[in-house]
């Protein structure tokens, strides 16, 4: 069988089993006798085995089905939950993912078959089961004496008045009355598939009217190897048997006819519409009394499937679509414009406006369909602050609110290497160790909060430590020392200024280099990979409380609301998201500092930007004029842009100018205007 066409399924379905392992593992490591956290496990370890079964998967098929194992004995309560064991889980997870990797990769798993963690599986288990090997040895002597009993599983199924009516109204009718137990080969790897396949070669000769389990149970495989039914037909047994043994896989399938209580039927019954109950039962897979509860549960079920899977590369190309509709849209605009006013033309305007209603809308919607929660991003920090904490010899917790903040899907993507980063400096650099803690009168155990909100057009994230915070002049003696300033620019320079030296290319202050941090990559990184998603970072810190890291990030990249300018003879686009106010400022009102330009805005001191200057285009207004100033933000700073015109708000699309033009850090891309003309888009963060 080719499964290579199951392949993207088969990879993204796993990466979310591995996270549902991780995140219920760390449940568990908190509450090791959670039923139900054991139960999930078991069943993303079964899954995980199945799905790399089918796929031919070997080495990672026989790594979960130790897991599987483990956990079967868990649940039997034969095995107890230890630290070692949870180490060795992390370790399979490790593992999993290496081969995921692997086959992401060139689609195949690698040649790592992970043996000495398979046998510490195995001694694992060996070690929980010894108190337990008396136990299991009656256990099997009791399986050969009740053999017989054993296969007639049909027999024990518990009936209810309601199925115990519609089975009699059948006798009646002198329909047949059976009972099966089907037993599916150990070996079988989709228990749920070959199942439904059994239902199925049933049903084509009869009506199923109990299924024990349940069928929602069967679906979900919670069963060992074997499910029994009770079936209504106008069929000899040996025929419905022979029918469930046709599917493959089915090692034994045994049945025989069930004994009825007529005397459940009243005198006048009305067999037909005991008959349709039977019917909605069978297909509601009422098990035994349980009938009702499971029809509210089929009731609520779809829920849970009503999510389709979509490449991204087919929702740029939709984005692409709504993006020329933006541009031809902007053309009609500015084609209307131009016109004589008449009737006909106001005819045109309507339409316009109603295409510019629709284009809005249409691009909210498609922008809804890239936005995916950060969930899938933060959901592998806890697992990641464990293991920091056992390897850093700290007492760390990790608190996170906001995880369902949604953010573009190239956004989400590229966000997980800068968190990544600044949870582990928070990690080894924030955080004290224990004893420092103790005597600075902190509790033992280190905090990081990781929290996600929108604001605006923004998404803020921010990672914040109860540690010492950042000590000032150890980083200005480093930066000094490593010649990225002088020793009187250190002098002159801001706290802030100085906590910004961090961002600085291979700067690092650990005094150790180990595999945490102290290589001098990461804090660049971290900003650099931002800003290049228009985003920014900056950082606030307390000596002695602790530091906040804090990123903002745009919701979309593709189609914003801008500001268009003109400088010279040239258009240009400005983000409404950094537009603070747009001020009219008479030449006298400039004043000098450290001989920069600036203006005093209602008490607030701005450095102005003379944008002609920076793009050295000639500007058309003389001196005297009054100047146009658009006030732009990057967090708490703020500065004045000097342009000759304001034009207007307008969405526009914006196109990357690819690697070619990647120097001119303050253009951000461009876009077409609605006369065809291109206009460059201005990035406020960097002229900052």
């Amino acid at each position: 069988m080719d499964v290579s066409q199951y392949l993207e399924i088969f990879l993204d379905e796993t990466k979310e089993h591995l996270q549902s392992l991780n995140t219920q593992i760390l449940n568990l490591e908190h509450s090791p006798e959670d039923a139900d956290t054991i139960n999930e496990i078991f069943r993303a370890a079964h899954s995980l085995k199945g799905m790399a079964g089918t796929m031919g998967y070997k080495r990672m098929q026989a790594l979960t089905h130790e897991m599987e194992n483990a956990f079967t004995e868990i649940r039997n309560g034969t095995l107890k939950i230890k630290s070692n064991m949870i180490d060795a889980i992390f370790q399979a997870i490790d593992a999993l993912e290496e081969y995921l990797n692997n086959i992401q990769e060139d689609a195949d798993e690698g040649t790592n078959d992970n043996e000495p963690l398979i046998k510490l599986f195995q001694e694992i288990l060996a070690g929980g089961g010894k108190e337990e090997a008396p136990a299991k040895k009656t256990k099997g002597t009791k399986k050969k004496a009740t053999k017989a009993e054993k296969q007639e599983k049909w027999s024990e199924i518990v009936l209810g008045d309601t199925e115990m009516n519609v089975l009699a109204v059948a006798k009646k009718q002198d329909k047949n009355v059976y009972g099966i137990t089907v037993k599916i080969q150990d070996s079988c790897l989709l228990k749920a598939a070959r199942a439904f396949l059994v239902f199925k070669a049933v049903e084509d000769l009869g009506e199923v009217v109990v299924s024990e389990p349940s069928t929602q149970d069967i679906e979900d495989e919670k069963f060992d190897t074997t499910f029994s039914l009770i079936v209504i037909t106008e069929y000899p047994v040996a025929k419905i048997i022979e029918a469930a043994e046709s599917v493959s896989e089915i090692e034994a399938v045994t049945g025989g006819d069930l004994e009825i209580d007529m005397s459940v039927l009243g005198e006048d019954e009305d067999a037909n519409g005991l008959i349709t109950t039977g019917n909605a039962l069978a297909t509601t897979g009422g098990g035994g009394s349980q009938g009702g509860a499971q029809q509210e549960k089929k009731v609520s079920r779809p829920v849970a499937n009503r999510t389709v899977r979509v490449d991204i590369e087919k929702l740029d190309v939709l984005m692409n679509l709504v993006s020329e509709l933006i541009i031809a849209k902007n053309s009609l605009v500015s084609a209307s414009g131009n016109e004589e006013s008449s009737d006909r033309n106001s005819g045109v305007n309507e339409q316009i406006e109603y295409l510019e209603s629709v284009t809005t809308n249409l691009h909210e919607s498609v922008m809804k369909v890239r936005m995916v929660p950060i969930e899938s991003v933060v959901n592998k920090f806890p697992r990641m602050i464990r293991d920091l904490s056992k390897k850093l010899g700290k007492k760390i917790e990790l608190y996170m609110s906001g995880e369902e903040t949604e953010l573009d899907r190239t956004v989400v993507d590229e966000i997980g290497d800068p968190l990544m980063h600044l949870l582990r400096n928070a990690a080894d650099h924030g955080l004290e160790e224990t004893a420092d803690r103790i005597r600075s009168g902190k509790p033992e155990v280190g905090s990081i909060f990781l929290d996600a909100y929108q604001e605006g057009n923004n998404v803020v994230i921010e990672v914040r430590d109860d540690g010492a915070g950042v000590d000032i002049e150890a980083v200005k003696r480093k930066a000094v020392e490593r010649g990225i300033i002088s020793f009187d620019q250190g002098e002159n320079m801001s706290e802030k200024d100085i906590v910004d030296l961090l961002f600085h290319a291979g700067f690092s202050t650990a005094k150790v280099v180990s595999d945490v941090s102290g290589r001098g990559v990461g804090l660049d990184v971290v900003k650099s990979k931002i800003e290049a998603l228009s985003g920014e970072v900056e950082v606030k810190s307390i000596r002695g409380e602790g530091s906040t890291w804090i990123v903002r990030l745009p919701l979309t990249l593709a189609i914003i609301q801008a500001l268009m300018v003109t400088v010279g003879d040239e258009k240009y686009a400005l983000s409404l998201g950094s537009i603070q106010t747009i001020e009219d400022v008479k030449p006298a009102d400039i004043k000098f500092v450290q001989a920069s330009e600036v203006i005093n805005l209602r008490g607030t001191v701005i450095p102005i930007i003379r944008m002609n200057e920076i793009l050295d285009n000639e500007s058309k207004k003389s001196p005297e004029d009054d100047m146009i100033v658009v006030i732009v933000k990057k967090g708490e700073k703020m500065a004045g842009l000097i342009v000759d015109e304001l034009m207007g708000q307008q969405e526009i699309v914006i196109k990357s100018l690819g690697k070619y033009i990647s120097k001119c850090k303050f253009i951000s891309g461009a876009t077409i205007l609605g006369d065809g003309e291109v206009a460059l888009i201005l990035d406020a963060n960097v002229l900052i």
